[in-house]
């Protein structure tokens, strides 16, 4: 498990750092510090440093570009924003990060001026960093969820889709304004979807001098979660670009140097022959793909004669002969519960064997359906369990709910049996 140390700049290159010591699964190993910059650097032993910058100094925002990446993509980002950005192209510095589902890309937009003197700063200190991330990143967007940061007399904000800002000296109503959160009645989802559930987290002097927006928020939306910052905002934001969110702003100019051209060239025949190798064996697989292709046809159509004998007047296509057999089983009273809970037990194990962060609430099975309630440490730990339960073939597993409880996902799984 990779071991980070993560570390805040302040707005004032002269200000103190903050930084504190996370793992890639997003859990702390340190708590805070604060200090000069150069006393960090005894605290990175082997681990990677992540730096994040002020929100504020940078442009966060998303574009519609066919270009898929490298250095084409990079080239072709000023000229798709050079409308929307007061200062000239030429003095900017442009990261894309991760395609989003909808397909829009996100960027991050800061001045060469500003990116060299953050990067001179951490020489200076005797730092060189794996990723240079704006913080508000560090802000874990949700699905399905508002999410609020309000600290240190400014906010950040994401809708949990494409949409994320920084706002300083708001309230927290002024940002869910510009976001157009406020725009529906109480307890309605937008009609593009957008979600009408805020979590915030914030300190305790944010908490108070906010209460009546607090309040009066609770009345405009369906629901408001406050969560206290007891140990400041780093912890927060730290945890979340451990796991590996957020545009990382060395790339281009800034990205790492390697002669990977002169590197490879040794090895070219070899790398060839692996090709050659490769192509090979997918042959192969294709083959083998077919032939049992039509094995499984035949034993298909074997089953479907069989089973017309028995069914003579059921003229419905046979999808899958497991799930029909179970059918065929239950109308004959046959002991099915223990036949469908128990192996579903054994799958769900299985599941939770390969993501052992994950823990189990509750179970419950009623008529054939298994409900499990658990918590993990993110959305993809619930994804990587529900496609190892589906991939069974004989269950189906959904994902009937989510709530970011602290640093947890807690979630509904609904196992059945397939076909069922």
């Amino acid at each position: 498990m990779a071991e980070y140390l993560v570390i805040r700049l302040g707005a004032d290159p002269d200000s103190a750092a903050n930084w504190i010591a996370v793992d890639s699964n997003g859990t702390r190993i340190s708590p805070p510090v604060t200090g000069p910059l150069s006393e960090a650097t005894k605290d990175i032993a082997e681990r990677a440093v992540i730096v994040l910058v002020p929100a504020a100094t940078v442009l966060t925002t998303t574009v519609d570009i066919p270009v898929r990446g490298g250095s084409r993509l990079l080239a072709a980002l000023p000229f798709a924003l050079e409308e929307q950005l007061a200062d000239d192209i030429e003095n900017l510095h442009f990261a894309a990060g991760t395609r989003h589902e909808s397909g829009l890309l996100p960027v991050a937009v800061v001045a060469h001026e500003q990116m060299q003197e953050w990067l001179a700063h951490l020489l200076d200190a005797g730092i060189s960093p794996a990723r240079v991330i704006p913080e508000i990143y560090g802000l874990a967007r949700i699905p399905g969820t508002l999410s609020m940061l309000a600290a240190e007399d400014q906010i950040m904000f994401n809708d949990g889709a494409d949409l994320e800002f920084v706002m300083q000296g708001v309230k927290p109503s002024d940002a869910l304004a510009v976001a157009g959160a406020l725009d529906n009645p109480a307890g309605e989802d937008a009609a593009d979807g957008s979600s009408r559930h805020l979590l915030v987290y914030c300190g305790a002097a944010e908490e108070a001098d906010f209460q009546h927006d607090w309040n009066a928020l609770r009345h405009e939306l369906a629901s408001v979660d406050l969560n206290l910052l007891p140990d400041g905002v780093l912890p927060r934001l730290a945890v979340t670009v451990a796991t590996g969110r957020g545009i990382n702003l060395l790339q281009g100019r800034y990205g790492a140097r390697t002669g990977m051209g002169a590197l490879f060239r040794p090895w070219r025949i070899a790398a060839m022959l692996l090709l050659t190798l490769g192509v090979i064996g997918i042959a192969g697989k294709a083959v083998d793909y077919y032939r049992l292709s039509q094995e499984e046809q035949a034993l298909k159509e074997q089953f479907i004669q069989e089973y017309r004998q028995i069914r003579p007047n059921d003229n419905r296509d046979i999808v899958d002969p497991i799930a029909t057999v179970s059918s065929v089983r239950r109308s004959f009273g046959g002991p099915v519960a223990a036949q469908v809970f128990l192996p579903s037990l054994q799958q769900l194990g299985l599941a939770l064997q390969q993501n052992t962060a994950a823990d189990i609430e509750a179970i419950s099975y009623r008529a054939g359906v298994i409900d499990v309630r658990l918590t993990a440490p993110d959305v993809a730990t619930l994804d990587s369990i529900q496609q190892t339960i589906s991939g069974s073939g004989r269950f189906d597993a959904s994902i009937q709910s989510t709530d970011q409880v602290g640093d947890k996902v807690s979630s509904r799984i609904q196992i059945r049996e397939s076909g069922a």
